[in-house]
Parts: structure tokens; sequence; C-alpha cells
């Protein structure tokens, strides 16, 4: 075949295989899916690092930083109040001051503690509150209740110009962390639209990538299949010289020359099956017209062998009345040696006859009882039998559709063989069964006769072959032969027993319709001419 196939040559992308492009295209996209993963990997992260800086670090520091402020101012507000009056119940907004400044200042130290900047605010904004309270709140603060402070009024200028500061560290906090909170949703709103961009081309990409692969595909494999499945169609129904198109990747093509190779070898076997057809078609002519002239033969021979030899056997018979004892005895032995081979002849004739009329004359195929059938044949028999002293026994038998006429042949040279090939002192035993066997009925007539030996279990069904001599049993040897062309016409089998030891058994096949026989037309000329001669 590779003298046939041009096989693709050379290392370029024409010689590349599907296995090979599919490998290609498969790294190319992982590759381009595997860097625009990584680069979507990295915006979703920034833009998640960016969003939990917004929300759990900028905007609750500014959130702590202003709570912080507003617990300094219920410290001032407090003193201030309880300098002024001396009064316990402003002494209590002071304390939760207090508490909540330790609050709000760990909170800030957290939340800031990767930030030195706004660590040096926060540290600014506790050294201020701590110079105020230091010089003014703990002092008054410490003064008995019930009375103004005099310290608060002694105090109030530095009071006031230290709490300014602390205001003013706190202002400055502030704002520098509003102004990172809204450093910080910048780049969020930046990374965000980066990212939206990033998977948008990424979508786009996929798209692309997605049409050209299949695009790929079209035009790699799915269209060179196509193209190939069209080819192979128009040379299945029946154009053998339509060429194979070689498209695709190598392999493809490779396949179509393979193909198209397998087209020419078809095409060379289609015209030597033809030529061997033709001249089969001939022989078989022959043979058909060569059947057809030996059936006529021989049926033209034992039909008009008839009237001589009823002429031979007649004067013979009549010579031997008239004549017999009257010669020496030389010439009646004579005699009777004639009559004799006349009777023989006719009786052989007769038998032939029968075996020609078989398979050539149909009966109107109609539904035959066999059990029926049987019993009709063992009455046909009964003198035979009752001479022998046989016993014939049956199993129930099915009805079928056959020829009725033929039917009864079978039985009777079935039975009949039974009962003849009998052993010597030996009363015979005639068993007939039947058994559905797939869509056939199997049959099978055993008895205890002399048997048939294995070497001969084919020849017993040949024409005229005989196993023993006309002295030992009489018989012209057709009978087993004629049962095999009767079982053959009814879509059957016939076969000798081989595992069947004492006596012989016999086991043949039925259709339950026999198949259709050929037509007139398709009928030998002894055939048809038979009806117009005299039986």
């Amino acid at each position: 075949m590779s003298g046939d196939v041009r096989h693709p040559q050379g290392r370029g992308p024409s010689a590349w295989t599907t296995r090979r492009w599919l490998r290609v295209g498969v790294a190319l996209s992982l590759t381009v899916l595997a860097v625009l993963g990584t680069l979507g990997a990295w915006v979703l992260g920034r833009t998640t690092t960016l969003s939990e800086d917004l929300v759990d670090v900028r905007s609750p520091a500014l959130t702590a930083a202003i709570r912080l402020e507003s617990a300094v101012l219920n410290q001032e507000t407090g003193i201030r109040g309880y300098g002024l009056t001396g009064s316990k119940d402003f002494v209590t907004p002071y304390k939760r001051g207090l508490t909540e400044q330790k609050t709000y200042a760990a909170n800030l130290t957290e939340l800031l503690s990767g930030d030195r900047a706004r660590l040096d605010d926060l540290t600014a904004v506790q050294d201020a509150l701590a110079q105020w309270q230091e010089r003014f709140a703990r002092p008054i603060a410490a003064e008995p209740p019930g009375a103004p402070s005099p310290l608060a009024t002694e105090r109030a200028a530095e009071g006031k110009e230290s709490f300014d500061q602390v205001r003013e560290a706190m202002a400055g906090q502030q704002e520098r962390l509003r102004q990172d909170r809204v450093r910080a949703r910048d780049d969020l709103m930046a990374i965000m639209t980066v990212r939206n961009w990033v998977f948008g081309a990424i979508g786009i990409l996929i798209v692309i990538l997605t049409a050209i692969i299949f695009e790929g595909l079209r035009r790699g494999i799915t269209r060179p299949l196509e193209q190939l499945g069209a080819d192979a169609r128009t040379i299945a129904s029946g154009d053998f010289d339509h060429p194979i198109t070689s498209t695709g990747p190598a392999d493809l093509r490779r396949l179509s020359g393979e193909i198209d190779f397998m087209r020419r070898r078809l095409v060379r076997e289609l015209a030597f099956a033809e030529e061997a057809r033709l001249l089969l078609d001939a022989q078989t002519g022959d043979l058909q017209r060569s059947n057809a002239e030996l059936e006529q033969f021989a049926y033209v021979a034992s039909h008009d062998l008839q009237e001589p030899l009823r002429k031979v056997s007649s004067f013979t018979q009549l010579l031997q009345r008239r004549y017999g004892g009257q010669l020496d005895e030389r010439a009646d032995q004579y005699i009777e040696f004639a009559v004799d081979g006349a009777n023989r002849m006719q009786v052989l004739i007769n038998d032939l006859l029968d075996f020609s009329r078989v398979g050539r004359l149909h009966n109107a195929a109609q539904g035959v009882d066999l059990d029926k059938k049987l019993k009709e044949t063992l009455s046909a028999l009964s003198v035979g039998i009752e001479e022998a002293g046989a016993t014939i026994t049956h199993e129930p038998l099915p009805t079928l559709i056959a020829d009725s006429t033929q039917m009864g042949m079978l039985w009777q040279n079935l039975i009949g063989n039974a009962v003849k090939f009998r052993r010597p002192g030996e009363a015979p035993k005639v068993h007939v069964t039947a058994a559905r066997e797939g869509e056939l009925w199997r049959f099978s007539v055993t008895d205890n006769g002399i048997g048939i030996a294995p070497e001969y279990a084919e020849k017993v069904f040949v024409i005229f072959q005989r196993l023993h001599t006309k002295d030992a049993y009489s018989g012209s040897g057709i009978g087993l032969a004629m049962c095999k062309k009767i079982v053959e016409i009814h879509g059957g089998t016939i076969a000798v027993d081989p595992h069947h030891q004492d006596g012989a058994r016999i086991t043949f096949t039925l259709a339950p319709e026999p198949p259709e026989p050929p037509g007139p037309s398709t009928l030998p000329e002894a055939t048809r001419a038979e009806a117009e001669l005299p039986s």
C-alpha cells in the first residue's frame, strides 16, 4: 500500500498531524489562559487588599479618631464644669472620657500597627493630651467638691492653650486619616476599573480564542471529514470511479489516500468479480441446461423403457409357462434368469421413475397430519410388518405444511428399511420420535436391526448404493436417496446418528412450511413435458 499512497513529507505546518495541531493549539490556549488567569488573580488580590485596607483599617481608624476626639471633649467639658462649679456631676463625664480614651487609643494603635506615620500622629495626640491632663485636668479633678476650684481660674489661660494644642493634634490626625481613606478609596476605584478592563479583556480573548479553535477545528477536521464523508457516500452510491479528495492535516490526508487506495483496489476487485460472475453465469446456464437434459434423459429413458421391458417380461414369462419342463435343465435355468432379470429391471425402472418425479412435480402444499400419515403407511406395510413380527411405536407427531404424497413415501421407505434390515431371529422394534428444535422439527426413526457402519453413513444416501447383495436383502438402493431428496425439498436435512450403537437411527428435520418451489418458467423441459407423456 505504501507504493500507492503518498505520505506528506517535511517538517512544516503542512506536515503536521491532527494530534500535533491539537497539541500546539491547546498549549497556546493554556499559555494565554494562564497569563490572563495570573493577571486576573493579581487584580483580584489587589482589589481585595485595597478593599480590606479601606474597610478594615482606614475607615475604622478615622471613626476611632473621631470617637477619641469626642472622649477628649467629654473630659474637657467635665473638668471645666467641675472647676467652675465644684459639682460632682461633672466628674462622671470626665472619668467616662478617660475610659473611652484608653479604648479608642488602643483601637487606633491596633489598626495603625503597620503605619508608622499615623502612629506618630497618634503619639503626638497622646503627648498633647497627657500634657493637658497633667497640667490642668488631674489637678482640678483632685480638688474637693462643693466649691469652685481656684486652680481652674488660675490656670484657665494655660489650660485653654494646652487643650488647643490637643485639638490641633487631633484635627491634624483626623485630616491625615481622612486623606488616607480618600487615597485608599481612589486606589480601590482605580484597581476596580483595571479589574473590569482586565476581565473584559479576558472575556473578549476567550471568545476570540473559542472562535479561533472552532474555526480551526472546522477547517482542519470537520470540513475535511465532511468532504471525506461526501466522497465516501458518492462511492457508496455506485460511483466507484469518484476520487477521494485529500485535505486537512497530514494524518487526514494520509487517511484519505489510504481510502482512495482501497477504492482503487475495490474497483479492481469488482472488475474481477464481475468477470467471474459473468463466467459463473455462463457456466450456471450450461449446468442448468445439462441438468435439464439429464433429467429429461432419465425420465424419458425410464418412461420409454417401460413398453419394451413389458414385452420382454411378458414373452419370457410366456416362454417359461409354455415350454417350462419341455427343454433341458439348462434351458429352464436360462429362462428363469431372463424372467428374474426382467422383473428386477421393471422394479428398478419404476423406482428410478419415482425418484425422478420427486422435486419436479409439486402438489399443492397443505396441512399434513404426520401422525395420520404414519398410520396410513403402517397400514400399507401391514403384511410385511406382520410377517416380520415387527413392533412399531411412535410419539405424537406434528402437523406440517408439506406434500402429502411425499410424506407417505418418506415414512414408507424409512419404516420399510427398518423392518427389512432386521437381525436374524429377532423381531424388529421401531420407534419414531418428534421434537421441536428452534424453527425446525427433528424426527428420528430408531430400530434394533443390523445397523449402519459409520464409514457408510454418507454412502447410504447416494442413489443405487447398496451395502448388501440382492440375495441377502432385496431393493434397488434408491430408498434412502429418495428420502434425502424429499427432506431437502421440505427445507431439512437427514443423516445417520453415529452415536447410536444398538441398530440404526435415522434423524431428519422438516420445516413447518417448505421453501417456495421454483416457478413454472424455471422448471426443466422434462418436468413441463411430463404431464404430456402417458404414465
